[in-house]
């Protein structure tokens, strides 16, 4: 594997640097997500005209630009830096993998191109606590109670002279409130032959009902999904391996998931740093004391490892769930000594240090926690493989009787 990178993957990082450093500031990133869509939509319509980036990993055949998942990686490092909040997670890491996986000839040549030009967004609907059980970060994803269960819960699908019909609820869909196409993880089959299916859904389907949730991170949108009697589309047919081609997006979300939280702490750690080199406590930059100086060298090399493991899962997505345990663990860790390097000001809620600590806590409680990460990874490994029983134990030979203490006459 040839680790450096290429002229075109600079080129892409060089530009889109550019294009966020002058639209994606702090207080352009809250003016955003206080927008009803929760993202600029005019700057999602320039990265894809300039950039291609909703369909950079997408096949040139489908109007995609033709790279690989390594370098939407690549890219989402500079879109974890600034915290951009946009469409790009739930249309191009969840959705295209998907609709590319299962979808027919017909769905893949009616969808991608609009998907990879930007003019199409699309999110995953599953149960939000399931989404990293459903992705296969950090459990089984065969169908069961992730999708809400035979009988009740979740989303049920049933087939309806020919076509099918949606009924249920699911809250914490990212970016669910604003997206065009939702592809919804729904149970079918009753309870004797019960399985799990994606169909698609458009946005003016009669008895959809969408509304935007409040939740920690402002940055990543969610939606709350009613389905009433909803007509929907089979993605694919119902012989599909839909829990196969969820864990391979899983994977490459993860891989893209961990370079995103690799920007984030940079920026976090290279903000401390700048603010620690102003700031003066008896008359002297607090950067300058030793015990500052080794707080951010031990976040410094915390960051680094977790950089060069989210460039190794860019290239081997076998290692990301990996990789986005350490990334994770990297961003909250960082983001929580950035707040209390930056003091007082820091503690204020307004302070651009918690947008950095909400995102480590929103990513962990939507794709982890980290030790359930590390523990499926080890578990896929087969690192901690159960004892081989212990022999049965040899029962002791009973012991010899004692001699008796016999009369002897004289």
């Amino acid at each position: 594997m040839d680790a450096a990178f290429t002229a075109e993957q600079d080129e892409i990082r060089r530009t889109l640097r550019e294009i966020l450093g002058k639209r994606c500031g702090p207080d352009e990133v809250k003016a955003a997500v206080r927008t009803d869509a929760g993202h600029d939509h005019e700057l999602w319509q320039q990265l894809a005209r300039q950039l291609g980036l909703p369909g950079i990993a997408v096949a040139e055949e489908y109007g995609g630009v033709g790279c690989t998942p390594a370098d939407l990686a690549l890219a989402c490092e500079e879109t974890g830096r600034v915290l951009l909040p946009s469409p790009l997670l739930a249309t191009a890491v969840l959705a295209v993998p998907l609709v590319t996986a299962l979808g027919t000839g017909a769905q893949r040549s009616a969808l991608l191109p609009p998907l990879a030009a930007g003019g199409l967004t699309a999110a995953l609907a599953v149960p939000g606590p399931a989404l990293a059980t459903a992705l296969a970060l950090t459990g089984d994803n065969a169908p069961g109670e992730w999708a809400g269960g035979g009988r009740a819960g979740g989303v049920q699908a049933r087939a309806v002279d020919g076509g099918w019909r949606l009924y249920g609820e699911v809250a914490q869909v990212l970016d669910g409130h604003s997206a065009s196409l939702l592809l919804v993880a729904a149970h079918t089959g009753g309870f004797a032959r019960s399985r799990t299916l994606l169909f698609l859904v458009r946005e003016d389907a009669p008895g959809l009902v969408r509304a935007r949730q409040t939740t920690l991170d402002e940055t990543r949108p969610q939606g709350r999904i009613q389905l009433r009697d909803v007509e929907a589309e089979l993605l694919g047919g119902e012989d599909v391996d839909v829990a196969g081609a969820l864990a391979a997006t899983g994977r490459g979300a993860a891989a893209v998931l961990a370079a995103e939280a690799v920007g984030a702490a940079g920026q976090a750690l290279a903000r401390t740093v700048e603010y620690v080199q102003q700031r003066e406590q008896f008359g002297r930059a607090i950067g300058s004391f030793q015990a500052v100086k080794h707080r951010l060298a031990d976040l410094y090399v915390r960051v680094q490892a977790a950089r060069s493991a989210a460039y190794y899962a860019a290239w081997d997505p076998e290692q990301g769930g990996l990789a986005l345990a350490q990334a994770l663990e990297a961003l909250r860790i960082t983001a929580g000594e950035a707040i209390q390097l930056h003091g007082g000001i820091g503690f204020t809620w307004e302070h651009d240090a918690h947008l950095y600590f909400k995102r480590a806590a929103a990513d962990e409680l939507l794709f982890g926690p980290v030790h359930r990460l590390r523990a499926h990874a080890a578990d896929a490994a087969g690192l901690f493989a159960p004892l081989a029983p212990a022999p049965a134990a040899v029962p002791a030979p009973a012991p010899a009787p004692a001699p008796r203490n016999e009369k002897v006459a004289v």
